[in-house]
């Protein structure tokens, strides 16, 4: 086994902290899942969780003592987070399942490490590291890890039976973590459990799409899950793979990293309903789908009108939602992809202007509260974006005297008449 004595978790002080606290008088304790799995695969770890033979309650009382502040997060399913002065750590009791209906499992606390680990979704997870650093690989994870090979513990229909998100959660984990094709067994059993998905909130559907989307391998994985016709039952559409495909191009010529919104859009949006469609499929916030509006339209725009026209759409939208439009335009092949870097450059090099006028302006020509002030700054805007908001402050207000000064005049005539 290597040896993970270096591991930068091994050097964190709450982590080694409640790792001793929790390996002494007859406990063991030791850092699960995904911080073990990432160190052993050279990415970043994010969140360090712990696996413990202890009871819950001895965990809150052990983390009193020491001096820790512990909050009983999910304590009915053995979990509490211990926090330290910088960030936490959640440690959760090992666990057997009694029973589970493939939404949620009923459980029970155990002390055995293999059977803790058996009960887990992926050989990749269930590796588990000591206080000493030594590496614990009850189920053949290393040897996936060194493949890049997403495998299901045990029988992959038994682990899908349990929770039918692990069906997602398989793809999700092969375009992060695996190469290649996906595991025979584990996409076969996915295939056979597709119809089930329907049983599994929006919610739980759009976290783990919202993470596959953005992962290294999505263009691939995506492909697949269309293919196996997973993609069309959860979002009730088919995706344009050809544009996603494209994508990533765009985004690296942008300079921003993945973003689950754009991705959406590029995927599945050729009218503002399929949008909404799939805001609604995957339970997104009102600004994920905000933004997926606002790229489907400016990318429609983009493409619909020449490169001189973009000042005004940039007032209007901002640069960001711009920029999402062009990209998402260059991905679908409605603009080149020169044109795309053209307009991009030049709509970053712009200064957004602000409209120089107020409701100040309006009162000192005479003009009381109400509609008309709305209405008369909103024809001066009009006029001063359709001249490339040229002209300045004191321009728009003589043409804004100028133009109040016939109104009333007009408005005398037709008394008059």
């Amino acid at each position: 086994m290597p040896d993970c004595r270096d591991a930068p978790f091994l050097a964190d002080p709450l982590v080694r902290n409640v790792l001793a606290f929790l390996s002494t008088e007859g406990e063991e304790a030791r850092v699960v899942g995904g911080a073990v799995r990432n160190t052993l695969m050279g990415l970043p770890v994010a969140d360090v969780d712990i696996a413990t033979t202890a009871t819950p309650e001895t965990v809150m009382a052990r983390a009193a003592a020491a001096g820790l502040k512990v909050a009983p997060t999910g304590i009915e399913h053995g979990t509490v987070t211990v926090i330290g002065h910088r960030h936490v750590v959640e440690v959760t009791t090992l666990r057997e399942d009694i029973e589970t209906d493939g939404r949620r499992a009923v459980v029970r606390f155990g002390r055995d490490w293999q059977a803790d680990a058996e009960r887990r979704d992926f050989t990749i997870n269930a590796l588990s590291v000591d206080l000493e650093g030594r590496l614990h690989d009850p189920v053949g994870g290393l040897a996936d890890i060194a493949a890049k090979r997403v495998r299901f513990i045990g029988s992959a229909d038994r682990r899908i039976a349990e929770d039918r998100l692990r069906v997602l959660r398989f793809f999700r984990f092969h375009a992060a973590y695996g190469a290649g094709a996906p595991d025979g067994e584990g996409l076969s059993a996915s295939i056979r459990a597709r119809h089930d998905l329907g049983e599994l909130s929006a919610e739980r559907i759009g976290q783990e799409m919202r993470k596959l989307v953005v992962a290294p391998g999505a263009v691939t994985t995506v492909a697949i899950l269309q293919e196996t016709g997973i993609l069309p039952l959860i979002a009730a559409g088919v995706g344009d793979l050809v544009a996603f495909a494209r994508l990533p191009e765009f985004e690296r010529e942008r300079g921003e990293a993945p973003s689950a919104p754009l991705r959406f859009a590029t995927l599945f949006g050729r009218v503002q309903e399929d949008v909404d469609r799939v805001a609604v499929r995957f339970r997104l916030s009102n600004a994920e789908r905000g933004r997926m509006r606002l790229a489907l339209s400016a990318g429609v725009e983009a493409a619909a009108m020449p490169a001189d026209g973009d000042h005004a759409t940039l007032y209007r939208l901002g640069l960001d939602a711009f920029l999402d439009g062009l990209v998402l335009a260059g991905a679908k092949g409605w603009l080149s992809a020169d044109e795309v870097l053209s307009r991009g450059a030049a709509a970053r090099n712009w200064t957004i202007p602000a409209f120089p006028l107020s409701g100040r302006d309006v009162f000192e020509l005479g003009v009381d509260r109400g509609p008309l002030v709305g209405l008369l700054l909103k024809h001066m805007e009009r006029e001063w974006i359709a001249e490339d908001f040229r002209a300045d402050a004191e321009a728009l207000r003589e043409r804004l005297r100028a133009f109040l000064e016939s109104y009333r005049q007009q408005h005398q005539q037709q008394q008059q008449q």
